[in-house]
């Protein structure tokens, strides 16, 4: 994680106890005098003084300005990354507790077959999961993603392959991802980069879903060479002020009762992918309790 350099502050804070000495003195000056310049006019040292001043004064204004809003974004910066270190803490021993107990339980010398294949599915549950966790901190390590070899591949079976693996990973029903997808639609770029952009935002839609209605996901050709993929919710909606920052790393909304946060990393991935890919990822929302809906934009590719 980056750290705040304290050499800027400092730096800031030195010039500015300096320029208020400078004022403060050519100041006093002034006012040691201010009957006699009255009497006779103001000469060039009371002009310089004064012009001296009110540039010092309002430089230090400026100043001050500035470092209040630079202490407010790294102050916001450090909440952003504790959250982030929380639930990376969360989310890291929940399934090494689990790894634990199953460990424990296969280790019983009386275990029943039965009862051991299904720690043993369980084991591979959580093994899958801390990879998930893993993936996502390295991926949001990176500034950008990295360079692969980009081709012309359908959206429409990755989009339905991605959609199986998280009704799977949640034990949802068919119709609570429902698809609606031309037969064909092509792009032009990597097919597991893409394939976590749309993982990240199906269980994204999921997590914020709860039981607020099925996740609706639509492709359709947008202009001569556009794609556009709508990700659909109907749950607890973004506040309108969030918008602008919830592609933002490190930022998280309240999931459903029942649903895990997540590590506020999965939008800002998805953000950066889009961005490599020449498209352009947007979200909307009518406000809290309206549901969410996420727009991808990518350009298309001739087959």
């Amino acid at each position: 994680m980056r750290r705040p350099r304290v050499s800027v502050p400092i730096s800031i804070t030195s010039v500015l106890i300096a320029l208020t000495v400078i004022l403060t003195v050519g100041w006093q000056i002034l006012v040691a005098r201010e009957f006699r310049a009255l009497v006779e006019g103001f000469t060039a040292v009371h002009w310089v003084l004064l012009v001296l001043g009110s540039l010092f004064f309002c430089a230090i204004i400026t100043a001050s300005l500035l470092l209040t809003v630079w202490l407010v974004r790294e102050i916001r910066t450090n909440q952003r990354q504790q959250a982030f270190l929380d639930a990376v803490t969360h989310e890291l021993q929940t399934p090494l507790a689990s790894l634990r107990l199953a460990l424990d339980t296969l280790d019983k010398p009386d275990l029943d077959p039965a009862r051991g294949r299904e720690f043993v599915g369980i084991m591979r549950e959580e093994v899958t999961r801390l990879g998930g966790i893993i993936d996502h901190v390295l991926r949001a390590a990176r500034t950008e993603p990295e360079h692969a070899a980009r081709s012309a591949l359908d959206l429409v079976p990755l989009i339905r392959g991605c959609a199986d693996e998280v009704r799977r990973r949640h034990g949802l029903e068919a119709d609570r991802i429902r698809l609606e997808l031309p037969t064909r639609s092509l792009v032009r770029g990597d097919l597991e980069q893409l394939r976590v952009v749309f993982r990240n935002l199906l269980e994204n839609a999921v997590r914020h879903a709860g039981s607020q209605g099925p996740v609706e996901v639509s492709l359709a050709a947008v202009g001569a060479d556009r794609l556009e993929v709508h990700v659909r919710d109907h749950g607890v909606g973004i506040p309108r002020a969030a918008l602008r920052r919830i592609f933002q790393p490190f930022q998280q909304l309240p999931p459903v009762s029942g649903r895990r946060r997540g590590l506020g990393l999965g939008l800002s991935i998805v953000k950066n992918i889009v961005r490599a890919h020449g498209g352009t990822v947007r979200a909307r929302s009518e406000g809290p309790g309206h549901g969410s809906c996420f727009v991808v934009r990518l350009p298309g590719a001739v087959a």
